[in-house]
């Protein structure tokens, strides 16, 4: 029985992956962390929240917020977490919460683009778009542009864009973007997970010199409400539970790429388990990420030049 737990417990480690090292403390600084409600982005917060940064959930389900923020601020002694309505499926709901965040707030130091769906039935947002394309990236895409001037404002600032292994089956069907001809919400997932990897590598380029930095993260195989649509990896994830990381485990990358030092010159690349990981070639296309960003901005009805 020692044996067993041993074992069992070796190999938890070993998927738990790796750690942020960092001891950055955050006293005046400004967070904006999207469906930090639950999961890694929950533990993001309680993190960052302990580091005595001023943090705002920006979620859907603003009760569930609610609960979440004043767990963080019984843990770890901070008051300043906020909570603000934000709902990625909808652009009026996402400019009314860059509205009132810039009313609010003079800087944003951090922002990290973590909320996300996946393995939706076939559905479209209030806008008509694909529900994983306008949740996954059009609505962080949108969302980084109405902030991005106040980051810039409070430099040195960083935009973590949280993406996935999956992003290597993807692919940019710039003719079907919104799945109409064919729809398989395994794929509609990875598809998206790409964009989020072209949108980081492409901002990336447009914010050389301006002292924003960005990354893309893969959080791993993490125990989360994000598997909920799918009956399959709901089951899959408690079979193998052992071997899945915690919402806390699957937090450390973006935390790393929140605040490790001396990350600077590695803007716009891509990491797992708190270091650089492999990117598929169609993550690298420069064609692919410049027309993904032009085609965002005609649906969106914006210019980001």
């Amino acid at each position: 029985l020692f044996f067993f737990a041993f074992v069992s417990l070796a190999y938890r480690k070993f998927f738990a992956g790796g750690v942020c090292r960092s001891n950055v403390q955050l006293p005046g600084k400004v967070v904006v962390i999207t469906g930090a409600n639950t999961g890694i982005g929950k533990e993001t917060a309680r993190e960052l929240a302990r580091r005595g940064a001023r943090v705002y959930i920006a979620c859907r389900d603003v009760l569930k917020g609610e609960s979440a923020a004043s767990e963080i601020r019984a843990d770890t002694k901070n008051s300043q977490v906020l909570v603000r309505k934000l709902d990625l499926s909808d652009t009026k709901s996402i400019r009314a919460f860059a509205e009132g965040f810039l009313a609010e707030e003079k800087q944003l130091h951090i922002l990290i683009n973590n909320a996300g769906v996946m393995m939706c039935p076939y559905s479209k947002t209030a806008d008509g778009f694909e529900t994983h394309l306008g949740v996954n990236h059009l609505g962080h895409f949108l969302l980084t542009h109405l902030l991005l001037e106040r980051l810039k404002e409070s430099t040195p600032a960083r935009v973590v864009n949280l993406s996935s292994v999956a992003h290597h089956i993807g692919k940019i069907h710039f003719h079907d973007l919104q799945g109409e001809k064919r729809y398989s919400r395994g794929f509609a997932y990875c598809h998206s997970k790409l964009a989020n990897m072209l949108f980081t590598r492409e901002l990336a380029k447009r914010l050389q010199g301006t002292g924003v930095t960005t990354y893309a993260v893969h959080p791993g195989v993490v125990s989360s409400e994000l598997v909920r649509h799918s009956f399959l990896l709901c089951l899959l994830w408690r079979i193998f539970s052992p071997f899945v990381k915690s919402a806390r485990e699957g937090a450390q990358t973006s935390l790393h790429c929140a605040l490790a030092e001396g990350l600077e010159p590695l803007s716009g690349k891509y990491f797992s388990d708190c270091k650089r990981a492999w990117v598929s070639p169609r993550a690298r296309d420069n064609k692919t990420a410049e027309r993904l960003w032009n085609v965002s901005c005609e649906l969106l009805g914006i210019q980001w030049d």
